[in-house]
């Protein structure tokens, strides 16, 4: 069977960002997605062609004065038309640590994958307020989905 990419872009400045981008990952790795490739890369240095091989996405950023890191905006930025005819019905999810609501970030997110007209597979998942050792455990399910998704043909 061909091995499936799922790609993690994720900006994760901080410890706490980092132990979430590497839940994910260690979600995603398990021995039980035999046919999942997983790669995770900074937003700056994602491009479209990493977006184009990719069989699923989960994008990762933190709360940036109510919107997206501007990481992952200069992400889109660079990635958007190139990927627009391209990548029509990608799955991803989004997780998001946000020291507030995550509203504005999850709605500016929304908006972009919207005008890609990428598939939305697992519910945001929105890390809200002070710090909290469940988000480890969250962010890790988060992985574990996706990855089991792809594998099985789910999307």
């Amino acid at each position: 069977m061909t091995q499936k990419q799922l790609l993690i872009i994720a900006h994760a400045p901080s410890a706490n960002t980092q132990r979430l981008l590497e839940a994910v990952l260690e979600g995603a790795q398990s021995d039980d997605n035999q046919n999942v490739n997983v790669a995770t890369q900074s937003p700056f240095d994602t491009g479209p062609d990493d977006v184009i091989a990719a069989g699923a996405i989960i994008l990762g950023t933190t709360e940036n004065l109510g919107y997206m890191s501007g990481a992952l905006k200069d992400f889109f930025d660079r990635s958007y038309y190139p990927c627009l005819d391209k990548t029509q019905g990608l799955p991803y999810c989004l997780y998001v640590r946000a020291g507030q609501d995550g509203t504005g970030t999850r709605r500016g997110v929304e908006t972009i994958v919207t005008g890609l007209r990428w598939r939305a597979v697992q519910e945001a998942l929105v890390c809200r307020g002070e710090w909290q050792e469940e988000f480890v455990d969250q962010c890790r399910e988060l992985g574990a989905a996706m990855a089991a998704g792809l594998d099985a043909g789910i999307f």
